[in-house]
């Protein structure tokens, strides 16, 4: 793994006396869509709440870049670019678009380009650009969800986790907001870490995958491979 831009090494984690995570090790490189795929309960979320900071493992090694952010406060994961889209979208009701949108620039360089990256988005999302001044809490869920991945990519990420974004919505609008990742991943060498339980659309798009079952990584390969596996097929593609 030495050579990866994005590596994780035997993340294990507790809740209280219960380990829920076992040595999970995974990588992404630049520019690369990388899928964390496996049913509802089965430890994804808790994986990459780890990787963005918002959890400390007893156990971990994590490294974007070059930069080792073992034990690194949340503050610092943002400051080098790791950016999460969290399940369940958690945007602020009460505020506009626009000012949910301002909320996503957390450095220097993010408020600099604010005014370029907001016009990259309402490009992306027309919609956001029309009712820029509703409150998020009135949108529909696949607005909801446009919005919050546009309020990870004002951070200027250089590693966006998008914990979910599938749950709860309609299949069109899960592929627009697909489809735009995969073109900035592509264009902008922006790696994705894409959790989710709908296994077939996050395989379409993604490079790699790796399967997580009760707290640990049973299978990985391309994305290719994981749609050809027998246990794939069986577990998670109804075949």
């Amino acid at each position: 793994m030495a050579d990866r831009y994005f590596k994780v090494n035997k993340i294990n984690v507790r809740y209280g006396d219960i380990q829920v995570l076992w040595d999970i090790e995974f990588t992404a490189d630049k520019g690369e869509i990388v899928a964390l795929v496996g049913s509802n309960g089965a430890g994804k979320s808790t994986a990459v709440k780890s990787c963005a900071g918002l959890l400390r493992p007893f156990q971990e090694n994590i490294c974007l870049d070059g930069h080792d952010l073992t034990g690194a406060a949340c503050r610092t994961f943002i400051d080098h670019g790791i950016i999460l889209v969290p399940e369940g979208r958690q945007l602020f009701p009460s505020m506009t678009i626009y000012e949910n949108l301002e909320m996503g620039t957390s450095s220097k360089a993010a408020k600099a380009a604010k005014k370029d990256t907001i016009e990259r988005i309402y490009n992306w999302f027309p919609k956001l650009k029309d009712r820029k001044n509703q409150l998020a809490g009135t949108l529909s869920g696949g607005e909801q969800q446009m919005l919050a991945f546009s309020r990870g990519m004002m951070g200027l990420p250089k590693l966006l986790i998008m914990d979910e974004p599938s749950l709860g919505l309609a299949p069109n609008i899960v592929d627009i907001i697909f489809s735009i990742a995969k073109e900035v991943a592509q264009e902008s060498g922006l790696t994705i870490i894409l959790v989710e339980q709908d296994v077939r659309k996050a395989l379409r798009i993604a490079n790699r995958g790796y399967v997580i079952e009760n707290g640990q990584i049973t299978v990985s390969g391309t994305a290719e491979e994981l749609l050809d596996n027998d246990e794939v097929k069986k577990a998670y593609l109804g075949f």
